[in-house]
């Protein structure tokens, strides 16, 4: 499930391959976009913001610039390929978008969303969100008004809606919460120190950007890597209790545009003891 720094990473993969590039070939495999071509394009740049992914392009005239606007989803990826280098064993149909260079290929899988937009209007896509917690926008005091504006709202429901900050998903809203020793369903306005939970946020999300994978512990081996996420049953690893789960329906984004399928399949962790329900 990528989340804030998943689509970071990409965006900084993106650009490093494709950025300054004349695009050779296009092919985009879903019917809004179907005939729309980038050939003699050039990619200027590659960004995030929050969960979203936006690839501005030059077209070769003097036509206006566009961005390539694509959101991960639950499944979502890019890959990027050298020339005659093997594509990932996926399945052709999973397959959205895929962009050539006379040097790279990249491949977009299972994109949740894809749209085609003026770079100036972009804005139409993401004004929305809050600030993001790995962009240049990023603004504590800003984050934690935007969070204090619906103070019965569940801190977990809160952290999750992509308009009061940009990134967080379900992997760290359980385990930011777990090192705050939080419950999930505690009303924002009992968080006791709202402040210090927006600073961790930033601070873990910061130490992954870089990551190959998710590490909330300081252990990239697998099974280590997390606190409560994705161990249900399994003993806290501060206190030994069986970590708790519980499906999220109560903790679903409020942020509609960010919402996905992936809700169906979400669960809330947390160690019992460790967070305590508020009196």
């Amino acid at each position: 499930m990528p989340e804030g720094d998943t689509v970071f990473r990409t965006a900084r993969a993106l650009h490093r391959a494709f950025a300054g590039r004349r695009l050779t070939a296009s092919d985009l495999r879903v019917p809004q976009l179907g005939v729309a071509d980038f050939t003699g394009w050039t990619v200027t740049e590659s960004v995030s913001r929050g969960k979203h992914l936006l690839l501005r392009m030059l077209p070769p005239d003097d036509g206006p610039a566009m961005t390539l606007h694509s959101h991960l989803g639950m499944d979502g990826s890019w890959r990027v390929y050298a020339i005659g280098e093997r594509w990932r064993a996926q399945s052709r149909h999973l397959i959205r978008v895929v962009l050539r260079t006379a040097d790279a290929v990249a491949v977009g899988y299972q994109l949740q969303q894809l749209a085609l937009v003026p770079t100036e209007e972009e804005k139409s896509l993401v004004a929305h969100l809050g600030p993001d917690l790995l962009g240049p926008d990023w603004d504590p005091a800003e984050a934690v008004r935007r969070l204090s504006r619906h103070p019965t709202t569940t801190i977990g429901e809160a952290l999750r809606d992509q308009r009061n900050l940009a990134g967080i998903g379900n992997i760290y809203c359980c385990e930011l919460l777990f090192l705050r020793g939080v419950w999930p369903w505690t009303p924002v306005q009992l968080v006791a120190d709202l402040p210090a939970l927006v600073s961790l946020a930033h601070r873990v999300l910061e130490a992954n950007r870089a990551r190959p994978a998710v590490s909330t512990t300081g252990s990239l081996r697998r099974g280590e890597n997390t606190y409560v996420y994705g161990r249900g049953g399994r003993p806290c690893r501060r206190c030994g209790t069986a970590i708790a789960i519980e499906p999220t329906a109560s903790l679903a984004p409020l942020d509609r545009s960010d919402a996905t399928d992936e809700q169906a399949d979400r669960v809330t962790y947390w160690c019992p003891a460790c967070q305590r329900r508020s009196p």
